[in-house]
């Protein structure tokens, strides 16, 4: 994992080797307490591909069928942490035959063979403690058929990571790397013989973090809706190992995670995955639904914001909107620029999207996904609402600046419809112009009506939106109003320009129509998502004019196509999430 080339940096990185390099003096663990159960859950699919020798992590693949997974040369530090990390144990653990076992078996002593002394870039809090998860969780399935030395080396192994997470998990930075830390240090405290003396600590450390870091809506300081999922997880797995063991869980810890479940499910599509707002992803297929059924957490309607973001919904239609500003300071390493951009998903189908996170495409992807024009949301004069901080000389972190930072809102419901309404002041330091936003969603989930505008309120915004036409001579702040679709959205100009027809998988009809003097075209987009060499290609949305005076307006509409059935039987199958 990346660490800035600070003083603090390199003096973090001297300790965590320092530290890995003493824990060859750890004995051996004694054994399991019982018998570990598996609370991961992996790809099939994923398994079947690592079988076969393609090794595809952080965006690259690497076709390797007779070559252990640690002789490949790592093609970047997102790559070296994944397989450090061994996630893809679930992966292999979800195909659970005889290959797969044997795969598993030579990786992990493999690692054992190559890093079990404390070498190599595996040894930091964070992914010690993911791997030891895996470790603990498939135990059972990766010991069968091993003689008494591998045995030993293993426990050895697992003694070593655990005396190293008992001094270092403090290191690791604050949110989802400390809660890894941590949680891997409960589960094998409570798991291994004569290792108990270590969970009582983690279990404090952890109901601390559970205070400083989930505020009252139930978030994270980083909005991303992706690492909030993976923290519950965290959180219910040490909570039911806690249980299981006869222990309570501190009630810091249950109160974090009786905020976090009806986040989650605001922040939840019709379709079951999660909006993609500041670098965040869908979520692994089914992770979500097991987090919340093992939380026995009661859905509850949200009267107001989760984590930041808006929730329309209705019938078979959710629309997420984010309604606050950017995450600020170390929190914004990956934020985006995104303030009153939204999604919209109906029934399996999403329709309108984000282009989502380029991390695993390499900088200049994950640049320009961060980028306003990159979500579903108003860009004026080609210019984001935030902009990323100039990497200097001490390290690579690109946090996000000069931000919206008043973002009002409103939301109301009544018999008709659900409403919301937000603005922002990204624009106002440049051109002195707000951008306010209208959604309003029909009670069926059948339309959606919207107006944006660019406002100039006070006499110093005006004086200031003055000064910008000066610039362009009078002839107008040019802006776009963008609309990114799924890649699976089949959409055509239609009406000689007027309106676009969007055709979904499951035989829905959408129509965008807009009531303004705007220029409306359809233009090429992207679609990132992990797990994919390279991005998708998809269509987007575009509505493009001129803002003139000091307040410009601009009226538009998505609905259903009025032949399209009120109940869909969508039979069509997904494409498979594991693409090569």
């Amino acid at each position: 994992m990346f660490t800035p080339e600070t003083l603090t940096g390199r003096k973090t990185r001297f300790m965590n080797r320092l530290y890995a390099r003493l824990s060859r003096r750890q004995k051996k663990a004694r054994g399991f307490v019982s018998s570990p159960e598996p609370r991961t859950v992996g790809s099939f699919a994923k398994g079947r591909q690592l079988i076969a020798g393609n090794i595809l992590f952080a965006g690259y693949l690497v076709e390797s069928p007779d070559t252990g997974l640690w002789e490949v040369d790592s093609p970047t530090v997102g790559f070296d942490d994944e397989r450090h990390g061994f996630a893809w144990l679930d992966d292999l653990a979800a195909v659970g035959d005889g290959p797969a076992r044997i795969k598993a078996q030579q990786w992990l002593w493999g690692w054992i063979d190559n890093y079990g002394n404390g070498q190599g870039p595996g040894w930091t809090p964070a992914l010690t403690g993911r791997r030891v998860i895996r470790w603990i969780n498939h135990a059972i399935f990766l010991l069968r058929g091993q003689d008494s030395a591998e045995s030993d080396a293993f426990f050895r192994a697992l003694a070593q990571q655990v005396w190293f997470l008992s001094k270092r998990w403090h290191a690791s930075p604050p949110g989802l790397p400390r809660f890894e830390a941590l949680t891997g240090l409960i589960y094998a405290g409570l798991a291994l013989e004569g290792h108990e003396d270590l969970a009582d600590p983690a279990v404090r450390a952890l109901a601390q973090e559970c205070k400083l870091r989930i505020d009252e809506q139930g978030g994270l300081p980083t909005r991303n809706p992706e690492e909030l999922l993976d923290v519950f997880t965290l959180l219910t797995w040490a909570a039911a190992s806690l249980h299981e063991a006869g222990r309570g869980t501190p009630q810091h810890h249950t109160a974090a995670v009786a905020r976090i479940a009806p986040t989650l499910r605001a922040l939840r599509h019709a379709d079951g995955g999660l909006a993609r707002f500041h670098g965040g992803g869908r979520g692994l297929d089914g992770r979500l639904d097991h987090a919340l059924a093992a939380s026995h957490i009661k859905p509850d309607h949200p009267k107001s914001l989760s984590m930041g973001y808006a929730r329309l919904s209705a019938g078979r239609t959710s629309l997420i909107v984010d309604a606050s500003p950017p995450p600020k300071g170390d929190a914004s390493y990956n934020a985006h620029a995104s303030t009153l951009a939204f999604e919209l998903t109906s029934g399996r189908r999403p329709l309108v999207v984000s282009c989502g996170s380029g991390v695993s495409f390499g900088a200049e992807w994950r640049r320009a996904g961060r980028a306003t024009p990159s979500h579903s949301t108003l860009c004026l004069e080609g210019y984001s609402s935030g902009r990323l901080m100039p990497v200097g000389k001490t390290g690579a972190v690109e946090n996000l600046i000069e931000t919206p930072s008043h973002v009002p809102y409103e939301l109301d419901e009544d018999s008709e419809m659900v409403r919301f309404q937000g603005g922002h002041d990204g624009y106002q330091r440049k051109f002195g112009l707000t951008h306010a936003r209208t959604l309003e969603m029909s009670h069926d989930g059948r339309g959606l009506v919207a107006e944006d505008m660019l406002l100039a309120m006070e006499p110093a915004d005006k004086r200031k939106f003055d000064q910008a036409m000066d610039k362009v001579a009078l002839a107008g702040l040019s802006f776009a109003i963008r609309m990114h679709l799924h890649p699976d959205v089949d959409a055509t100009v239609d009406l000689g320009g007027a309106a676009v027809s969007m055709a979904l998988k499951s035989g829905e009809i959408w129509v965008f129509r807009h009531n303004s003097k705007c220029e409306l075209s359809l233009e090429p987009s992207v679609y990132l998502e992990n797990g994919r060499l390279k991005p998708r290609a998809s269509r987007q949305i575009v509505l493009t004019g001129r803002a003139m005076d000091y307040a410009t307006r601009v009226r538009w509409s998505l609905s259903k196509a009025h032949d399209t059935a009120i109940a869909v039987r969508d039979l069509e199958r997904d494409e498979s999430m594991y693409q090569l």
